[in-house]
């Protein structure tokens, strides 16, 4: 059995992610559902609910809630970062002529939007602390609106936002990792450290079996969790040692494209369904669209509506302009422009930024409403954009 070509193995990565957004959906409209209803308490009760364990004070004991955010977030952002260090080693990131458009657009995209919300909240410190929130893109739900469109979005545009969305969490995973820290603990980041070089160890010895990976992935986990760190950064550290490179093998036989291919269906069906129904149930009683009107939520939506589309338009359009990079096949300004916009639903994770932004539940609405505003009305207009402009 060959190896996929690297560009059929995208094409199917694009597919899935589109086919992602339908139970994505689902959760987060349940959610939504069952917070303006009677049972609105008890999701909150078994949300809150603590699980785990501890002995003599170490250990793990958490809300419900806190074990999605920060464990099955975990494992997502593992996928995320298999996902990125495929397309850096063998995929669209490791072509210089083909990256470079996408880069662009990621980088206005991301520095537009906080611009944004930063102007908005300016005045006030505690606010201030979630530009990054409306900086993000779900590459889910924004495939997904392509793939609703069909051949009216050429396969290069497809790409090229993909593209932009892989850069968008690369950038994301920094940003957590630089400006979302508590407290720091020494000893959980030396022995986080100690794990780090224990994968880099194994993965220098060429060990192609993946449970001793896992195994020390999980301690890695439990020690980031605890050094104030973000625990989801412990998911990237790992894939970046799990072995990808192989010759002549097929995808099957490579530890770091297997794992992909496994965990790929868990967080499509499960993970981020699952993070959208505990994150995404906002009540909508006492809501006008004054509320819309306060600073964090009018900063989130601004800076995804309007800061991503001029931002992705502007970072692309430059290189374009001054012929430093070409626009994708069969797209056409108008066409890119509507991707631009598309950008801009930001939902899982611009909500889960903004649960690091704001650990204080009096932010929680004005989050949740920022969020969904915005990315509703990118995703409404990006589709009517792209539907009435003629097929390639």
């Amino acid at each position: 059995m060959a190896a996929h070509p690297p560009t059929n193995r995208f094409k199917a990565f694009i597919d899935s992610e589109a086919a992602s957004a339908l139970p994505l959906l689902a959760a987060a409209i349940l959610a939504l559902v069952l917070a303006n209803s009677p049972l609105r308490e008890a999701v909150q009760a078994l949300l809150g609910t603590k699980v785990g364990y501890e002995l003599q004070g170490f250990g793990v004991y958490k809300p419900l809630l806190l074990w999605i955010n920060d464990g099955l977030m975990a494992v997502f952002f593992l996928l995320v970062g298999l996902e990125i260090k495929r397309e850096v080693v063998e995929g669209e990131l490791s072509r210089p002529s083909q990256v470079a458009l996408p880069i662009a657009g990621a980088v206005g995209g991301m520095v537009v939007p906080a611009a944004i919300y930063a102007a908005l909240n300016w005045s006030d410190p505690v606010a201030l602390r979630g530009w990054a929130i409306p900086a993000a893109t779900d590459i889910a739900f924004s495939l997904g609106v392509l793939a609703a469109l069909g051949s009216r979005v050429p396969l290069a545009l497809k790409v090229f936002l993909t593209t932009l969305a892989i850069v968008d969490d690369l950038g994301a995973i920094l940003v957590i990792a630089v400006f979302y820290t508590s407290d720091l603990s020494m000893l959980s980041i030396v022995a986080a450290a100690f794990c780090l070089l224990v994968l880099a160890g194994l993965n220098r010895l060429g060990i192609r079996r993946l449970a001793p990976y896992i195994l020390i992935g999980a301690v890695l986990w439990v020690a980031v969790l605890k050094s104030g760190v973000h625990a989801t950064l412990a998911g990237v550290a790992l894939a970046m040692f799990i072995p990808l490179k192989s010759a002549g093998e097929a995808d099957g036989a490579r530890p770091a494209i297997w794992l992909e291919h496994v965990l790929k269906p868990w967080s499509a069906w499960f993970i981020m369904p699952v993070f959208a129904f505990a994150n995404a149930g906002l009540p909508l009683a006492g809501l006008s669209l004054s509320a819309l009107a306060a600073p964090i939520p009018l900063g989130i939506l601004a800076g995804l509506f309007i800061g991503k589309q001029v931002g992705i338009v502007l970072g692309a359009g430059l290189l374009i302009a001054l012929g430093l990079a070409s626009m994708p096949a069969g797209g056409s300004w108008r066409s890119l422009y509507g991707v631009s916009i598309l950008g801009g639903i930001g939902f899982t994770m611009s909500l889960f930024i903004g649960t690091l932004a704001f650990p204080d539940p009096q932010f929680e609405s004005q989050v949740r409403l920022g969020v969904l505003a915005g990315s509703l009305l990118s995703a409404i207009v990006g589709y009517l954009i792209l539907r009435l402009g003629p097929r390639p």
